[in-house]
């Protein structure tokens, strides 16, 4: 609900999808809607993983008329504080994607932040260039070039969406704009909840990365 009300604090309207969430944590932001006509909610019955919630928001955002959409997560860890600046050069670059350059800070896990740092480098290899980093989420993407590349992906439903999203769209020549953007990485008595498995999304990373390798060598790149 904080990274919820901070970012109403400076931005509107603010879209929030509940991805099948049964812990009751929706209750204070949907109340705040009832009273937020500038806040939106947006619920999936069950969960369906990051890339499909996105997906599902982008969809009904296009139909309502938007052409870009900042999208980031609500666990705290993006820079609330960023978002004005990120939607002003997207207006002015109305055709890139404007995509966050993480700062770690000391509260940064040594392994996630090596595992970042394999990610960038195999994006590198199947793009042949720097992409900046595959897997911060805070970006603003124009909502019809994202959902094609969603469309011709067989994966981008889960964890493993940001670095495809990112991928795709230089194979596609889609001008990216890197900017340097605060990450936090918050304790629980902060706060802070994360649902990332060392194992689980690696092994769905790594799976990615086996699929777009393939891709690429079949020449579909697309």
């Amino acid at each position: 609900m904080k990274t919820v009300d901070a970012a109403r604090s400076v931005w509107a309207p603010v879209w929030v999808v509940i991805d099948g969430s049964t812990d009751g944590s929706d209750k204070a932001v949907i109340e705040r809607a009832s009273h937020d006509a500038a806040l939106r909610i947006l619920r999936l019955e069950t969960n369906l993983g990051k890339g499909a919630a996105v997906r599902h928001g982008l969809m009904v955002a296009q139909k309502a008329g938007f052409t870009h959409a900042l999208v980031m997560d609500a666990d705290g860890q993006h820079p609330v504080g960023s978002i004005t600046d990120f939607m002003r050069i997207s207006a002015e670059e109305p055709t890139a994607v404007v995509s966050g350059q993480p700062q770690f800070g000391p509260d940064a896990p040594w392994m996630r932040v090596q595992w970042r740092r394999i990610s960038n480098f195999a994006a590198k290899l199947l793009t042949g260039q720097q992409v900046g980093d595959t897997l911060y989420g805070f970006r603003v993407y124009p909502i019809d070039v994202l959902l094609g590349a969603m469309g011709r992906s067989r994966g981008m439903k889960g964890f493993d969406s940001d670095p495809e999203a990112l991928i795709r769209l230089v194979w596609s020549q889609q001008p990216v704009i890197q900017i340097a953007a605060p990450v936090r990485y918050l304790t629980r008595a902060q706060g802070g909840v994360s649902h990332f498995s060392y194992l689980r999304d690696n092994c769905l990373l790594a799976r990615m990365y086996a699929r777009l390798t393939l891709a690429a060598c079949l020449g579909r790149r697309r």
